[in-house]
C-alpha cells in the first residue's frame, strides 16, 4: 500500500531539495504503514529509478505551473471584481450574460467539453456572492 505524501517545493523553487532515487520530494525516506522507509520509485508508482527522476522531474514542473495558474485565477478574479464594481457603480447588473456566453464559448472552442467546466468555475469565482 503506498502512502500520499504532502505536496512540497521541487527544484523548479529556489531552494527546493533535488530527489534522488530512494528519497522522497523533501529528500528524506517516508515510513509506510508497515515501516519500511518509501523510495522515490514508491512515490511515484515508477518502475525504475531513472523513471521516477523523470516523474519527480515532471511533477515539480506541474506543481510550478499549478501555482502560476492560481496567480493568474486571483489575478483574474481581482480584475473581475474591479468590472463588477465599475457595472453596478454605474446602475448596471453585477452579472453580464451575454459575455459570460463568450467566455464559455471561447474554452469549449480552445479545450473543448471540459473547458466549459472550467469555464464555469472560473465564471463562479470571480462572480463573487450573488
Amino acid at each position: 500500500m503506498t502512502q500520499r505524501l504532502p505536496r512540497r517545493p521541487g527544484p523548479t523553487r529556489p531552494g527546493a531539495p533535488v530527489v534522488s532515487p530512494g528519497s522522497c520530494r523533501s529528500g528524506a525516506s517516508v515510513p509506510t504503514t508497515t515501516g519500511a522507509p518509501m523510495t522515490a520509485t514508491d512515490v511515484t508508482g515508477a518502475r525504475t529509478p531513472e523513471a521516477a527522476d523523470l516523474i519527480t522531474g515532471a511533477r515539480d514542473r506541474i506543481d510550478a505551473l499549478d501555482d502560476r495558474i492560481i496567480g493568474l485565477i486571483q489575478e483574474r478574479v481581482a480584475v473581475s471584481a474591479v468590472i463588477q464594481e465599475a457595472r453596478i457603480t454605474s446602475g448596471g447588473r453585477r452579472v453580464n450574460l451575454s459575455r459570460e456566453m463568450e467566455i464559455l464559448d471561447h474554452y469549449r472552442q480552445a479545450l473543448g467539453k471540459p473547458g466549459t467546466s472550467l469555464a464555469m468555475t472560473l465564471l463562479e469565482l470571480c462572480r463573487g456572492r450573488i
